[in-house]
């Protein structure tokens, strides 16, 4: 399968994101950027935007680029700190916001970072709205009457509503007082609520990347770093590892075995989680990416998998087409629509470890019950994405494999959604034949593009 991304000139998969100092990511454009979205999202006198950040260095120059450019379009900004991005979705709600502005580039390192968008509902913007913003950045940014300019707002108490937030989310019974678990919050923007969340609910918290100095955000820590997690689990002899990446929005989990838990083990304990007592349904969302061995899991207990887009936004979008509750993907955004509005990585490990009690299982008993088939995935660097559908050698090599692999397997060509590569992937029961398929295609797409 062969996937086609719209192209837009600033938005990617999530939000705009890139290194700091380069095309989108500057000052200026930023600037211009906080007057569209108070053009386009909150119209009108009265109107109030919330900005929040992870704990990169840049975060402190573009908060105030964006509060310049939304107060010469004559909104109120409300400055919430370093905050979980899931947390910026949450209090822009409860805030009655027109929008909810998160300055993170989630996973990846210091040097980047990114601009993402909630609605008042606490939910992603749609494509639509995405273009509309772009479409206003051709125009001349234009200053309100001074007696009109948005005024900025300090919340001092953001990250306490949060956290009580994030517990009402389980039963009030809940007590992990006879738990041990290590919490990686990868020097990122959950160090200062994520540990008091599982704390307050009993349990022995060992803290790691819980010290940022904006330089050290996801650095050899985090969700996708988890390595001195595993490690960590295993010396400590904990229950369990939480591994959160920078903007929280990200879960990786490890068991007691020091093995790990991804987005598609901790989605299917979530959704068995959710059948046995009686809160979801059949219907559960995943992405193109996500493992066969998840889709056989849950057939097995009668559920349904059903494939959105790789990004979290579009499997909310497939979650309430189908009218599921619970989605996520590979990489650990995990959706429970019940509890929530996006992916939010404490409040899907707090339902991970509230089955551990509820069942009287380890993490381990509860992901083994998924083989997963061997998955290669190769990035090709390219100069610029383009049309792979149209190319006839790419689309003839990839029906081969395809046709190699019959039923036992997948072939995924995605474009990334913020960087220029192409994304190989292959998926099947044998995984030296896996590998080589993906090398072999990752080849024919240097030759011809």
């Amino acid at each position: 399968m062969i996937l086609t991304e719209k192209q837009r000139r600033y938005f990617g998969t999530d939000g705009i994101r890139g290194r700091v100092g380069d095309g989108s990511i500057t000052p200026e454009f930023v600037l211009k950027l906080g007057w569209a979205i108070g053009q386009v999202l909150a119209k009108g006198n009265n109107s109030r935007v919330l900005i929040g950040k992870d704990t990169r260095i840049s975060g402190y120059m573009f908060e105030s680029a964006l509060q310049a450019g939304l107060s010469a379009a004559g909104v109120d900004i409300y400055l919430l700190g370093p905050m979980p991005t899931p947390a910026i979705a949450y209090l822009t709600r409860t805030f009655h916001a027109q929008a909810g502005i998160v300055i993170s580039a989630s996973h990846n390192p210091y040097q980047d970072n990114g601009i993402k968008f909630f609605s008042g509902k606490g939910t992603k913007l749609p494509d639509s709205v995405e273009l509309e913003i772009e479409a206003m950045m051709d125009m001349p940014l234009t200053t309100v009457d001074s007696s009109l300019l948005g005024k900025a707002h300090r919340v001092e108490d953001a990250g306490g509503r949060y956290i009580e937030f994030c517990k009402s989310t389980v039963t009030s019974k809940l007590d992990l007082s006879d738990f041990k678990l290590v919490l990686d919050c990868a020097n990122g923007a959950t160090y200062h609520v994520a540990p008091n969340v599982f704390r307050e609910l009993g349990a022995e918290v060992i803290e790691m990347g819980v010290e940022p100095n904006g330089l050290n955000i996801n650095q050899n820590c985090g969700s996708t770093e988890p390595r001195l997690l595993q490690a960590a689990v295993l010396k400590h002899q904990a229950d369990l590892g939480i591994a959160l990446d920078g903007d929280g929005d990200r879960l990786i989990m490890v068991d007691q075995r020091g093995e790990l838990v991804d987005g598609d083990e901790l989605l299917f304990i979530i959704a068995r989680a959710q059948q046995r007592t009686g809160q979801g349904n059949a219907e559960i969302v995943g992405t193109q990416m996500s493992n066969l061995g998840l889709e056989q899991a849950l057939k097995q207990f009668d559920m349904t998998l059903h494939r959105s887009k790789v990004g979290d936004r579009y499997v909310i979008e497939k979650l309430k087409e189908t009218g599921g509750i619970v989605g996520g993907e590979s990489s650990g955004h995990i959706i429970c629509l019940d509890k929530t509005t996006t992916g939010d990585g404490i409040i899907a490990a707090l339902q991970v470890v509230a089955e551990m009690k509820g069942t009287g299982s380890s993490l381990h008993e509860l992901h083994s019950v998924i083989t997963k088939y061997p998955q290669t995935l190769i990035n090709v660097k390219v100069d610029a994405i383009t049309d792979l559908a149209a190319n006839d050698k790419i689309t003839s090599a990839v029906e081969e494999v395809e046709k190699k692999l019959g039923s036992d397997g997948r072939v995924l060509l995605r474009p990334s959604g913020t960087e220029p590569v192409i994304r190989v992937m292959v998926e099947g029961r044998d995984a030296t034949q896996t590998t080589r398929f993906a090398n072999d295609l990752a080849d024919i797409i240097k030759e011809n593009i």
